[in-house]
């Protein structure tokens, strides 16, 4: 369904503003302060430290520009404007930043912006941003950590190596090397067994060396670490039987600690060979990062999920959904897609206004995951509408229309039972709003590549629209025209 002239243009004043932000940036036009609001919050560079004033934010934008004064180019990957409210937006980019710096690796990986805009008056101002690098090294008097950047990984490089030079010379004075480290330093044996562990992992995780020393390595993770550091060693394998060296490699796990609480180190590793280029055991450092994935998980949240309803929304519909067919092409087992749109949604909204209408969306994105498998995906596509997508049902299509229409059954009929809200707003006695509302719903069947996502959404969307037409709280097919 296409939006509402009113989302239409708002959304566009939206994204016209966001490209006056990316033009001034890009030219490095002091003019562009004017578009912060008031109320301006916004994290620096390196994601470490949330700045609530609105001049800090000028001071640092204007040390941004003349830290690198020339013309950047900035290359959008991909954009999306989601409205939070009539007066609220998001606006998430996904980009390559090129800097007029030779070799600037910065460019080489995607970066992204968000941006939160508020209606001030008749003007949309930026009340929010936050933009996230992979690289994360910036220090706090920093704003791009160019020189820093390269010189890190180069010295981590050097440092492992040194280190572990000088602890064949003598294990003492790599010792001494590693004391005052704030990163972890740590070496483990062929069979992933801890032979050293700097004084930082008691800083780290509260456990001291000797209760770490002689243990597996899969010890200092939880359950997602152990699958994490495992992929890695399968893949270290297999690149040892292919041949190749992988040298240094770096990911990111969570962290038992000794409190029970679960931090998250950036760790990087390295095989220590004896002259003949077998691994004799591995050595490395980790450093903290439990803050920069905290707010990683919120871009994520606010890119690819709905903030009411927490279900995936578009984007990341789409993804899942070319997953699906993939995956129907590697099976042959058929996929089905839902559009479920409330047939009378309005009237609640009208009568008691959009608090009450969130909570009833909020209870229907509840019944349709109650409805399907885990294998199946829920999405809310904006204002009533709703999208399910099933996937592996069966290889013949007849079956699969059987298996989708039960589903579609249930949906129908969960989401027509009686609607009780409990209302409780600051100043208001609580009470219950009792509301029967049924559902509309098209379906489309899948298999393979023979038809785009698109063309998926939008035969989906015409079955949605002639269930509606034939009286609502109905199921139509596409095609088949199956009603149930």
């Amino acid at each position: 369904m296409t939006a509402t002239p009113s989302v239409s243009v708002r959304q566009d004043k939206i994204r016209a503003v966001f490209n006056e932000y990316l033009e001034l940036y890009t030219s490095r036009d002091e003019r562009l302060t004017n578009l912060f609001s008031e109320n301006f919050s916004g994290y620096t560079f390196g994601g470490r430290v949330l700045i609530t004033d609105r001049y800090e934010w000028i001071r640092i934008t204007q040390q941004d520009f003349s830290e690198v004064p020339g013309h950047i180019r900035i290359e959008l990957r991909d954009i999306s404007v989601q409205d939070l409210s009539e007066h609220i937006a998001v606006v998430t980019a996904f980009f390559h930043m090129h800097l007029p710096v030779l070799d600037c690796i910065i460019s080489r990986d995607i970066a992204r912006q968000v941006l939160i805009f508020q209606l001030e008056a008749d003007a949309w101002k930026i009340v929010h941003s936050s933009l996230s690098f992979p690289y994360h090294l910036a220090q706090d008097s920093n704003v791009y950590p160019l020189k820093n950047l390269q010189e890190h990984n180069q010295v981590l490089e050097e440092l492992v190596e040194e280190r572990t030079q000088r602890l064949n010379e003598s294990e003492a004075f790599y010792k001494l090397l590693t004391e005052d480290t704030l990163d972890v330093i740590w070496r483990a044996d062929s069979e992933l067994r801890i032979t050293y562990i700097s004084p930082a992992d008691e800083r780290f995780r509260g456990f001291k060396a000797n209760e770490v020393i002689g243990h597996h390595v899969l010890e200092l993770f939880n359950e997602e670490g152990r699958a994490i550091v495992t992929e890695a060693w399968q893949r270290r394998l297999q690149a040892e039987k292919e041949g190749k060296d992988l040298g240094f490699v770096s990911f990111d796990v969570p962290h038992i600690c000794k409190d029970g609480s679960v931090i998250w180190g950036e760790v990087f590793s390295k095989p220590v060979r004896d002259k003949h280029g077998n691994i004799i055991g591995f050595h490395g450092i980790t450093r903290e990062i439990t803050k920069r994935k905290q707010m990683q998980d919120q871009i994520q949240q606010l890119a690819f999920y709905d903030t009411l309803t927490q279900l995936p929304n578009r984007r990341l519909l789409l993804d899942r959904l070319n997953q699906s067919l993939a995956t129907s092409k590697r099976s042959g087992r058929h996929g089905a897609l839902m559009f479920v749109d409330l047939d009378n949604f309005k009237p609640l909204n009208d009568t008691y206004g959009h608090f009450v209408g969130d909570l009833l969306l909020i209870e229907v994105a509840m019944r349709l995951k109650s409805c399907v498998r885990e294998i199946d995906s829920v999405a809310r596509f904006g204002g009533d509408e709703f999208v399910v997508m099933l996937g592996e049902l069966d290889t013949d299509p007849a079956q699969s229309i059987t298996e989708a229409a039960a589903i579609a059954e249930k949906i129908r009929t969960t989401l027509s039972n009686v609607y009780q809200l409990n209302v409780t707003r600051k100043g208001e006695a609580e009470h219950i709003i009792e509301h029967q509302c049924s559902a509309s719903i098209g379906v489309c069947l899948f298999l393979d590549h023979e038809a785009s996502p698109d063309d998926i959404l939008k035969w989906a969307d015409k079955a949605m629209y002639e269930a509606k037409t034939a009286g609502r709280n109905r199921i139509r097919f596409y095609e088949t025209e199956k009603q149930v």
